[in-house]
């Protein structure tokens, strides 16, 4: 009788996963684009752009070499969170006379993820993409990458657009005026994503709206077998 050896996962070895590394990868291009955020739109914006880039890999990484764990998914929607609440951030800075809507923004951001994740988990699906809901919108977003990549690609290329605005213009623009507004790159870019920027918004309200329903659901079960239990 022939024993096998079971190769024993270490802490270290998920930590090391493929998907996990590309992960820390994009801390350290958001990092990148926080220092130069204030002073130098290129450089910021290509490793911000770097970094959401690479979002996309980690995902497919981790498919690929069957290296999914709950420990690269949090990473990945903390990097997601905090990268896109630091231009923000920016923004309100940029934009005071918009303060109270970023800041609205932020926190829709926030929660709507926040409470997305932790009714997923606490439900007991293994990601937080796999669950049900009535939204045909919301569950093509979590099921279709393409739409999936898409729509967080322009969510971000939004911001950028408005932070790339917010720096004066060394030289006249190319492509003319439209009501006194230079056609410059940032107003192309800004005015070609809102849609999907919008589209985004409303799915984060939707997916908060669900997660609620769910933690409440749940709730609701678990008082209801406390009752029965003290009735018996």
């Amino acid at each position: 009788m022939t024993e096998t050896t079971v190769k024993r996962v270490r802490t270290k070895d998920v930590l090391l996963y493929v998907p996990n590394l590309i992960g820390y990868s994009r801390v350290a291009f958001a990092l990148i684009a926080l220092y130069f955020m204030k002073w130098h739109p290129k450089y910021c914006t290509i490793a911000y752009c770097l970094s959401c880039i690479l979002d996309a890999l980690d995902g497919h990484a981790a498919r690929r070499l069957g290296q999914t764990s709950q420990f690269g998914a949090i990473l990945d929607m903390v990097t997601d969170r905090c990268t896109t609440s630091s231009l923000i951030c920016f923004l309100c800075v940029a934009y005071p006379q918009y303060v109270v809507l970023f800041q609205l923004l932020v926190s829709l951001d926030l929660a709507s993820h926040y409470m997305h994740m932790y009714s997923t988990l606490s439900s007991g699906a293994t990601s937080h993409k796999k669950f049900e809901t009535k939204s045909k919108l919301l569950q093509l977003y979590y099921t279709n990458n393409k739409v999936l990549f898409i729509v967080c690609a322009a969510n971000e290329l939004f911001y950028v657009g408005l932070y790339l605005y917010s720096f004066p213009l060394k030289t006249p623009p190319t492509l003319g005026y439209v009501n006194s507004v230079p056609l410059s790159f940032a107003v192309i870019l800004t005015v070609t994503t809102f849609p999907l920027w919008l589209l985004k918004q409303f799915l984060n309200i939707v997916q908060m709206r669900q997660a609620g329903l769910t933690l409440a659901y749940g709730d609701a079960l678990a008082a209801t077998k406390a009752l029965q239990s003290k009735s018996t």
